[in-house]
Order: structure tokens, then sequence, then C-alpha cells
């Protein structure tokens, strides 16, 4: 497997289900500020020139909660859905539907749209301390919106306790840590 990815970007949640199911794979880092996901060689891998990109098989697959779903079905024996029930996958996509679609856009629209947003996920996850009762993708995902966020959101006043403790939890993951390692050694560059 080949992993294109931008550091701190959203591709950080499948970084870190890679690490999590220990399989091996080839890192590959492009920078935004070079524009390196517009150029020839990675368009006609991804014509969208958006990250993330793995590549299985020479078949790439892209979008955040396709490859984290992939990856919890692909490498069952790490635990990234608790079971394979239907209704657990369901529950899954639906926290990474919500991840995707509400708390992603929201910084984009301001700090009342975020905190509404990151509000309602912190109701949502109520007293588990997991999205789907034991560590999963659908942690994942949540964890790397709250961590892009997290920081902005407190110096605006803004409480989030439970996701506060869930961003905790995450981050005492020895995958976590190796994620945010390696993302740091190849740079950020976000806004």
């Amino acid at each position: 497997m080949t992993f294109y990815f931008a550091p701190g970007s959203s591709s950080m949640a499948p970084h870190i289900a890679l690490h999590e199911i220990g399989a091996p794979f080839e890192a590959r880092a492009l920078s935004f500020a070079k524009k390196e996901q517009r150029k020839p060689d990675y368009l006609a891998i991804n014509p969208e020139g958006k990250v993330p990109t793995l590549v299985v098989d020479g078949e790439p697959l892209t979008e955040v909660a396709a490859i984290l779903f992939y990856l919890a079905k692909k490498f069952p024996a790490a635990g990234l859905l608790p079971d394979a029930t239907l209704e657990t996958e369901a529950r899954a996509i639906s926290w990474m539907s919500f991840v995707a679609s509400t708390l992603h856009p929201s910084r984009r629209r301001g700090l009342k749209d975020a905190v509404e947003a990151f509000t309602a996920a912190d109701q949502r996850l109520g007293a588990r301390d997991w999205a789907l009762g034991k560590y999963s993708i659908a942690d994942i995902h949540l964890f790397r919106l709250f961590w892009r966020n997290h920081e902005w959101l407190k110096s605006e006043g803004a409480t989030f306790p439970r996701l506060d403790a869930h961003f905790a939890r995450v981050m005492a993951r020895p995958a976590v840590r190796k994620t945010i390692e390696a993302e740091t050694a190849a740079g950020y560059e976000l806004p």
C-alpha cells in the first residue's frame, strides 16, 4: 500500500488507522505550499488533486471515510470496527458522515457554526468513552477534526468536556503519537 498525505490535513485520520493496523505501507507526503497535489504525477493517481489517496494493488482509493472503512474491514484483527454487524457498520458510517459533512466545513463558516457543530458532537458522544462503544474508525475521524480545531475553539472560550476527554484518550494511543511524530517530521503547512 502507498499512502499519499499532507501533514496535519484530513489525511491524518487514515494515517493513524494505518499505524493502528500495523500493515506495511509506504508514506508519501505532499506539500500544499509547493502544490504537489496539483502536479501531473499525482493527478494521474487522483485527478481531483486531493489527499488522502491510498493505492492498493495499483488502484487508488480516495476520501477519508472510504479509506478508514476499507482498512477496518481489510484488517479486522486491528479491531477498528468493534464488530461486523450491519448496525455497527451503519453507526460508523453515520459518525464519519457527520464528521465530514458537519464538523469539517464548520471552521470555514466561522466560530459560531464551529461551536454549534462541535457542541453537537460533544452531545452526540454522550457518556461513552468511544463513539461506537469501543475504539474505532469513527473515533479516529472525530479525533482528527477536534485535533485540528480544539486550540482555536478553546482560545475563543468554547468548552467540550466529552470531546476533551475523548481527545485525551485518543492522544494516549501509540499509533496516534507515531502518526503525529511522522507528520511533524514531514512538516505542517496548514493555516
